[in-house]
Protein backbone atom coordinates (compact mmCIF):
# COMPACT_ATOMS: atom_id res chain seq x y z
CA UNK A 1 0.00 0.00 0.00
CA UNK A 2 1.51 3.78 -1.16
CA UNK A 3 1.99 5.90 1.64
CA UNK A 4 -0.43 8.76 1.83
CA UNK A 5 1.87 12.08 1.05
CA UNK A 6 -0.58 14.43 2.68
CA UNK A 7 -0.85 12.51 6.16
CA UNK A 8 0.66 13.98 8.84
CA UNK A 9 4.02 11.87 10.03
CA UNK A 10 2.97 9.74 13.20
CA UNK A 11 5.79 10.95 14.80
CA UNK A 12 5.38 14.64 14.27
CA UNK A 13 4.58 15.97 17.95
CA UNK A 14 4.44 19.70 17.21
CA UNK A 15 4.23 22.11 20.14
CA UNK A 16 1.24 24.40 19.55
CA UNK A 17 1.20 25.53 22.80
CA UNK A 18 4.51 26.89 23.28
CA UNK A 19 3.49 30.78 22.88
CA UNK A 20 0.99 30.77 25.40
CA UNK A 21 3.26 29.38 28.08
CA UNK A 22 6.24 31.33 27.09
CA UNK A 23 6.01 34.33 24.81
CA UNK A 24 7.47 32.61 22.10
CA UNK A 25 6.28 31.13 19.14
CA UNK A 26 7.11 27.76 17.93
CA UNK A 27 10.02 27.55 15.25
CA UNK A 28 10.77 24.61 13.47
CA UNK A 29 14.46 23.54 12.76
CA UNK A 30 14.53 21.99 9.59
CA UNK A 31 18.09 20.08 10.39
CA UNK A 32 17.72 16.93 10.91
CA UNK A 33 13.74 16.77 9.79
CA UNK A 34 13.05 15.06 6.27
CA UNK A 35 10.77 16.97 3.44
CA UNK A 36 7.45 14.48 4.86
CA UNK A 37 8.02 15.80 8.35
CA UNK A 38 8.03 19.61 6.95
CA UNK A 39 5.13 19.33 4.70
CA UNK A 40 2.88 17.70 7.43
CA UNK A 41 3.52 20.26 10.22
CA UNK A 42 3.05 23.19 7.24
CA UNK A 43 -0.38 21.41 6.46
CA UNK A 44 -1.50 21.21 9.69
CA UNK A 45 -0.56 24.95 10.53
CA UNK A 46 -2.36 25.72 7.37
CA UNK A 47 -5.26 24.00 8.94
CA UNK A 48 -4.98 25.95 12.28
CA UNK A 49 -4.37 29.53 10.09
CA UNK A 50 -1.21 29.96 11.59
CA UNK A 51 1.99 31.10 11.28
CA UNK A 52 5.19 29.61 11.41
CA UNK A 53 9.04 30.38 11.13
CA UNK A 54 11.47 27.83 9.96
CA UNK A 55 15.38 28.01 10.58
CA UNK A 56 18.09 25.98 8.83
CA UNK A 57 16.22 24.66 5.74
CA UNK A 58 18.32 24.13 3.25
CA UNK A 59 17.94 25.06 -0.71
CA UNK A 60 17.25 21.76 -1.80
CA UNK A 61 14.47 21.19 0.77
CA UNK A 62 13.20 24.25 0.05
CA UNK A 63 12.74 23.77 -3.44
CA UNK A 64 11.28 20.69 -2.79
CA UNK A 65 8.39 21.56 -0.42
CA UNK A 66 7.59 25.11 -1.89
CA UNK A 67 5.93 23.60 -5.00
CA UNK A 68 2.87 22.46 -2.18
CA UNK A 69 3.79 25.23 0.31
CA UNK A 70 4.02 28.88 -0.84
CA UNK A 71 7.30 30.30 1.90
CA UNK A 72 9.03 33.41 2.07
CA UNK A 73 12.80 32.05 1.75
CA UNK A 74 15.74 33.46 2.53
CA UNK A 75 18.54 31.86 1.49
CA UNK A 76 21.20 33.68 3.03
CA UNK A 77 19.81 32.73 6.46
CA UNK A 78 18.43 29.57 5.43
CA UNK A 79 15.13 30.82 7.23
CA UNK A 80 11.36 30.74 5.98
CA UNK A 81 8.37 32.35 6.94
CA UNK A 82 5.01 30.48 6.14
CA UNK A 83 2.23 32.75 6.67
CA UNK A 84 1.79 36.51 6.79
CA UNK A 85 5.16 38.04 8.62
CA UNK A 86 3.31 40.31 11.30
CA UNK A 87 3.03 43.68 11.64
CA UNK A 88 5.25 45.52 14.15
CA UNK A 89 3.89 44.94 17.55
CA UNK A 90 6.93 46.93 19.55
CA UNK A 91 7.50 50.19 20.08
CA UNK A 92 10.83 52.34 20.79
CA UNK A 93 14.31 51.19 19.23
CA UNK A 94 13.74 47.13 19.49
CA UNK A 95 17.29 45.22 18.90
CA UNK A 96 20.85 46.43 17.40
CA UNK A 97 22.40 43.52 15.19
CA UNK A 98 25.46 44.02 14.68
CA UNK A 99 27.99 41.93 12.87
CA UNK A 100 32.05 42.41 12.99
CA UNK A 101 32.40 41.17 8.95
CA UNK A 102 30.01 40.84 5.72
CA UNK A 103 30.69 36.75 6.65
CA UNK A 104 28.71 36.89 10.16
CA UNK A 105 25.46 38.31 7.45
CA UNK A 106 24.08 34.82 7.23
CA UNK A 107 23.92 34.22 10.97
CA UNK A 108 22.93 37.91 11.54
CA UNK A 109 19.77 37.46 8.94
CA UNK A 110 18.61 34.70 11.05
CA UNK A 111 18.71 36.58 13.97
CA UNK A 112 17.02 39.79 12.50
CA UNK A 113 14.10 37.13 10.41
CA UNK A 114 13.71 35.90 14.12
CA UNK A 115 13.57 39.09 15.75
CA UNK A 116 10.96 40.53 12.37
CA UNK A 117 8.95 37.12 12.95
CA UNK A 118 7.90 38.17 16.54
CA UNK A 119 7.08 41.77 15.41
CA UNK A 120 10.40 43.21 17.01
CA UNK A 121 11.60 46.18 15.44
CA UNK A 122 15.73 46.29 14.75
CA UNK A 123 17.90 47.58 12.85
CA UNK A 124 21.58 46.38 10.87
CA UNK A 125 24.95 47.54 11.61
CA UNK A 126 27.31 45.17 9.80
CA UNK A 127 31.06 45.49 9.06
CA UNK A 128 32.11 47.07 12.00
CA UNK A 129 34.50 45.28 12.99
CA UNK A 130 37.53 45.84 15.69
CA UNK A 131 40.57 45.81 13.04
CA UNK A 132 39.41 48.94 11.93
CA UNK A 133 38.37 50.33 15.36
CA UNK A 134 36.94 53.51 13.78
CA UNK A 135 33.98 51.26 12.13
CA UNK A 136 33.17 50.72 15.39
CA UNK A 137 33.44 53.70 17.33
CA UNK A 138 31.39 55.81 14.32
CA UNK A 139 28.36 53.96 15.13
CA UNK A 140 28.75 53.88 18.82
CA UNK A 141 27.12 56.91 20.02
CA UNK A 142 23.56 55.22 18.10
CA UNK A 143 24.04 51.97 19.57
CA UNK A 144 24.27 53.18 23.44
CA UNK A 145 20.66 53.85 22.73
CA UNK A 146 19.82 50.53 22.52
CA UNK A 147 18.57 48.08 25.43
CA UNK A 148 19.62 44.95 24.08
CA UNK A 149 22.49 44.50 21.46
CA UNK A 150 23.01 41.42 19.38
CA UNK A 151 26.38 40.84 18.28
CA UNK A 152 28.19 38.45 15.56
CA UNK A 153 31.88 37.76 15.53
CA UNK A 154 34.02 34.96 14.25
CA UNK A 155 38.18 34.71 14.36
CA UNK A 156 38.82 36.03 17.66
CA UNK A 157 35.97 37.70 18.42
CA UNK A 158 37.15 40.72 19.78
CA UNK A 159 34.09 42.44 18.65
CA UNK A 160 32.29 41.37 21.74
CA UNK A 161 34.43 42.93 24.88
CA UNK A 162 34.78 46.38 22.85
CA UNK A 163 31.18 46.60 22.61
CA UNK A 164 30.18 45.78 25.41
CA UNK A 165 32.67 48.58 27.25
CA UNK A 166 31.22 50.82 24.92
CA UNK A 167 27.60 51.23 25.38
CA UNK A 168 24.96 50.47 28.35
CA UNK A 169 22.91 47.58 26.76
CA UNK A 170 23.20 43.56 27.52
CA UNK A 171 25.37 42.30 24.99
CA UNK A 172 24.41 39.37 23.35
CA UNK A 173 27.44 37.43 21.77
CA UNK A 174 27.10 34.89 18.94
CA UNK A 175 30.18 33.76 18.02
CA UNK A 176 30.31 32.59 14.25
CA UNK A 177 32.26 30.10 12.90
CA UNK A 178 34.04 32.17 10.33
CA UNK A 179 37.58 31.48 10.59
CA UNK A 180 40.26 29.30 9.93
CA UNK A 181 43.46 28.01 11.62
CA UNK A 182 43.35 28.32 15.60
CA UNK A 183 39.78 30.34 15.03
CA UNK A 184 37.91 27.70 12.94
CA UNK A 185 34.42 26.38 13.07
CA UNK A 186 34.17 29.22 15.91
CA UNK A 187 35.80 28.24 19.05
CA UNK A 188 38.26 30.99 19.64
CA UNK A 189 35.32 33.26 19.41
CA UNK A 190 32.89 31.24 21.69
CA UNK A 191 36.47 31.05 24.19
CA UNK A 192 36.68 34.85 24.02
CA UNK A 193 32.47 35.89 24.45
CA UNK A 194 32.97 33.19 27.25
CA UNK A 195 36.33 34.92 28.88
CA UNK A 196 35.36 38.71 28.17
CA UNK A 197 36.44 40.91 30.82
CA UNK A 198 33.56 43.48 29.60
CA UNK A 199 30.60 43.23 32.16
CA UNK A 200 27.13 42.67 30.86
CA UNK A 201 27.89 39.83 28.30
CA UNK A 202 25.31 37.08 27.50
CA UNK A 203 26.60 33.75 25.04
CA UNK A 204 24.88 31.69 23.17
CA UNK A 205 25.87 29.03 20.79
CA UNK A 206 28.20 29.18 17.72
CA UNK A 207 25.79 30.28 15.06
CA UNK A 208 22.87 30.84 16.97
CA UNK A 209 21.58 33.71 15.69
CA UNK A 210 17.38 32.21 16.58
CA UNK A 211 18.89 31.73 20.07
CA UNK A 212 20.62 35.10 20.25
CA UNK A 213 17.13 36.76 19.11
CA UNK A 214 15.23 34.64 20.98
CA UNK A 215 16.72 35.72 24.47
CA UNK A 216 16.57 39.28 23.02
CA UNK A 217 12.65 39.08 22.43
CA UNK A 218 11.95 37.27 26.12
CA UNK A 219 14.22 40.46 27.81
CA UNK A 220 12.17 43.06 26.13
CA UNK A 221 8.70 42.01 26.84
CA UNK A 222 9.51 40.64 29.99
CA UNK A 223 6.53 42.64 32.32
CA UNK A 224 4.70 43.78 29.37
CA UNK A 225 1.20 42.00 28.10
CA UNK A 226 3.38 40.37 24.99
CA UNK A 227 5.50 38.52 27.54
CA UNK A 228 2.68 35.55 26.77
CA UNK A 229 -0.41 34.96 24.41
CA UNK A 230 -2.76 32.38 23.89
CA UNK A 231 -2.49 31.93 20.49
CA UNK A 232 0.15 31.97 17.90
CA UNK A 233 0.57 35.29 15.35
CA UNK A 234 -1.86 35.47 12.97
Amino acid sequence: MMRDETQKPPHVRFDWDRQARTGMAEAVLCEGKTCLDLSGILTEAKARQANLLLTRLSSEMHAEISADHHLDYCALSRTAIFGAIPNLRETGLGVALVCAGTSDLNVLTEAQRTLDFNGIPNKVFADVGVAGLWRIMSVAEELSQYRVLIAVAGMEGALFSVLAGLVPGLVIAVPSSVGYGVSADGKAALSSALSSCSPGIVTVNIDNGFGAAAAAIKLLRQGTSDSASTECPR
